[in-house]
């Protein structure tokens, strides 16, 4: 048997499952795609940066159907990926006074805003470093104004 028709072979006996569940067989350990025992074997790092491009890709692909992201200057666009990555896009959504400030341009506003959540309580350095990512941006803005 080929290595490749030992792979299709586990893979029809266990099936695919894109969420985790308790396996089967009784044990109760956490399972996730084609039976990987997360609760005993995890996942290496490798897995981890492949599963870190594809959630980055995402959140590049929901955001690009929005004007106030893509005519956002780079820092804001990185600290709203940032937001969706930890949050998900329906979440962020529900940021409508900082989304408001973006489209204005109004980066100050917008950090203010992104501070003023219990997501900013519940992530802690994580919402300052996103509020400084837009004030920076405002802060650039205002030297570019001002010549």
């Amino acid at each position: 048997m080929t290595e490749e028709d030992l792979k299709d072979w586990i893979k029809a006996c266990e099936g695919f499952r894109a969420y985790p569940y308790l396996d089967t067989v009784g044990v109760g350990k956490v399972t996730i795609g084609f039976g990987r025992n997360i609760d005993d074997n995890g996942i290496s790092v490798k897995e981890a940066e492949f599963m870190l491009d594809n959630d980055i890709a995402r959140c590049k692909e929901e955001l690009a159907h929005y004007d106030w992201y893509n005519f956002s200057p780079e820092n804001v666009q990185a600290a709203l990926m940032n937001m969706c990555f930890n949050l998900g896009l329906p979440k962020l959504l529900g940021f409508k006074k900082m989304i408001s400030a973006i489209e204005n341009q109004d980066y100050k506003t917008a950090a203010i805003e992104a501070l003023n959540s219990r997501w900013a309580e519940q992530v802690g350095k994580r919402a300052k470093d996103v509020a400084l990512m837009m004030r920076e941006q405002d802060a650039q803005a205002g030297t570019n104004r001002s010549h």
